[in-house]
């Protein structure tokens, strides 16, 4: 199942085999791993909350 990030990005969700939430330098971003290759980031959160809800919502769209 393919995932719009942003406009650019599309995902295969099927072949994620793991998430990341990870501070990095410029804030926080969600990291998309197949295997122990990133192969997805996404936008820039500045609270931890903020980038889990984003997440869940991403998944929630994949139940419809």
């Amino acid at each position: 199942m393919f995932v719009k990030l942003n406009e650019r990005v599309h995902l295969n969700l099927n072949k994620i085999t793991r998430t990341k939430i990870d501070h990095v330098e410029d804030g926080i971003r969600v990291r998309f791993y197949e295997g122990q290759d990133q192969v997805a980031k996404s936008q820039r959160f500045d609270k931890i909350k903020d980038a889990e809800k984003w997440l869940n919502k991403l998944f929630s769209q994949l139940s419809k």
